[in-house]
C-alpha cells in the first residue's frame, strides 16, 4: 500500500485528502502515478488533467516527474505553487 496525500485544489477535486492505494507494478515513475490516477475516475481525471503542472513529493520532498516511486512511505500531489 503507497499513502497518497492530495494538496489545495486537488484535494477539493478528487474529493479527499488522503488514501492507500495498491498500485500496480507498472506505475513506477512519479508520472506513471499521475496517469494511473487520472484512470481512478472523473475526479482524478478532472484533477490531474494538465499532469505537467501538477508536483509529485516523496517522503516530503519534491520529485521531478521521473523520479521513483518504490519505497516511498507517503507521496504527495500538489497544484503548482505560487507565493512569495
Amino acid at each position: 500500500m503507497t499513502k497518497l496525500v492530495y494538496f489545495a485544489w486537488v484535494r477539493e477535486r478528487i474529493g479527499k485528502a488522503e488514501e492507500d492505494l495498491d498500485l500496480p507494478p507498472e506505475v513506477v515513475t512519479a508520472r506513471d502515478l499521475l496517469n494511473h490516477l487520472k484512470t481512478l475516475g472523473e475526479e482524478y481525471e478532472n484533477a490531474l488533467q494538465y499532469p505537467e503542472v501538477i508536483r509529485v513529493a516523496i517522503d516530503q520532498e519534491h520529485v521531478e516527474h521521473f523520479e521513483k516511486i518504490a519505497g516511498a512511505r507517503e507521496i504527495g500531489i500538489f497544484p503548482p505553487m505560487t507565493g512569495g
